[in-house]
């Protein structure tokens, strides 16, 4: 059980550090559409993926394989692509920018599930809920730069 501690840090790092950019005035002002979320949802919506996220992350690697390599390099690669989005969209206002960096990420967690299934069905399986929510994160954000063509 110590060996999951690494993936739990990691994700606990990247949660925190993009925690560190807030919504705050400047989103409130944004046009958004009817189905955007409540705040509410964010916080209990991301603990449960970022569990998911380490869960995933630790089962490959305790598989052990030799293709664990590649599929630790994209869980890798989506947890700075996940922190980056807060402070691209948060910190520097700049969702166009978030929505590059938004849809590399769905990309990557959908590598993570292409060359983390042969490896471990189970952490697939785990990012399935996390591709479902950044897919729809994916739109919002594009609803958001649609909806605000000043604020690129």
């Amino acid at each position: 059980m110590l060996t999951f501690i690494p993936f739990l840090l990691a994700t606990i790092l990247t949660a925190f550090s993009g925690s560190r950019f807030r919504p705050g005035a400047w989103y409130m002002e944004l046009a958004k559409p009817s189905w955007n979320p409540p705040a509410w949802l964010f916080g209990p919506v991301w603990t449960l993926l970022y569990l998911g996220i380490a869960v995933a992350g630790w089962l490959v690697w305790r598989a052990g394989r030799s293709a664990a390599t590649v599929a630790l390099s994209v869980w890798v690669a989506q947890l700075i692509l996940n922190g980056l989005w807060s402070w691209l969209f948060f910190g520097l206002h700049r969702p166009s920018l978030a929505w590059i960096d938004i849809m590399a990420l769905l990309a990557s967690i959908v590598a993570f599930i292409v060359v983390a299934r042969p490896i471990s069905a189970g952490a697939a399986w785990l990012f399935v809920p996390y591709a479902l929510w950044v897919g729809f994160a994916t739109v919002l954000n594009a609803t958001i730069v649609r909806l605000n063509p000043g604020v690129r």
